[in-house]
């Protein structure tokens, strides 16, 4: 089953729906389930998208709020996805979300891996998966160039050390077998350059990251794209 593409004017528009979307599906997990999973990415491209979620009324203390990767390095950082998802995500009503840190207590990335595949792994179901995507077709930290691709595209452990060559900073990265396992995938893309490496991406004998995300039996993938007049 083909990715689905829904396309937008502008990344407001796409934001709006994306949030109505997400809003629906957490819900229903509480109602359903009593508790219910996000994960989201981290960059520039989902900061309406955080600013629109943290004023929605949810039962957020009922949801778990974590990222598909980070960047190692103090939370406090500028480069840290954690400071930028508290700072823009978990705010307003949404201050009262559990969150799960990936960068854990630990100074030692593999140490941290170990803790974080025992926490994550065993986390239930996701309910929303929302993933972004570089130019050069990676997603998460799921990097074309990284020795680490290969594991991080079959382990089943729910996460791994991952050192880009093309990117700085060593990485968590939640697996593709982790990220998967969740009742919905977004990815969010805004902009031609991103339509160019999705149509790249959508071809059967791509070898990109993010292939491995659009083409799946039992897990419905809506690619959100807003394509601006430049």
């Amino acid at each position: 089953m083909n990715a689905k593409v829904h396309q937008f004017h502008n990344k407001n528009d796409l934001a709006d729906q994306l949030a109505r979307r997400i809003c629906q599906q957490l819900e229903e997990a509480v109602e359903q389930r009593g508790e219910a999973f996000l994960v989201v990415s981290g960059g520039s491209t989902p900061l309406p998208l955080f600013q629109r979620l943290s004023v929605q009324i949810l039962p957020w203390a009922k949801i778990t709020v974590l990222l598909a990767d980070e960047r190692w390095v103090p939370t406090h950082d500028t480069a840290s996805n954690e400071k930028l998802v508290k700072e823009n995500l978990l705010q307003n009503l949404a201050a009262s979300a559990k969150f799960i840190s990936l960068r854990t207590e630990f100074d030692d990335i593999e140490q941290a891996i170990d803790a974080v595949n025992t926490q994550v792994g065993k986390l239930p179901t996701f309910d929303v998966v929302i993933l972004g995507m570089g130019d050069d077709g990676h997603t998460a930290s799921l990097f074309p160039c990284s020795a680490e691709l290969a594991e991080g595209l079959t382990t089943e452990n729910a996460a791994l050390a991952v050192y880009p060559t093309t990117a700085p900073h060593a990485r968590v990265s939640l697996s593709k077998a982790r990220l998967l396992n969740t009742r919905q995938v977004f990815l969010h893309l805004v902009g031609q350059a991103k339509q160019k490496v999705l149509t790249q991406a959508m071809r059967k004998d791509s070898q990109l990251p993010i292939s491995e995300f659009l083409f799946r039996e039992h897990v419905p993938v809506d690619v959100m794209l807003a394509l601006p007049k430049e």
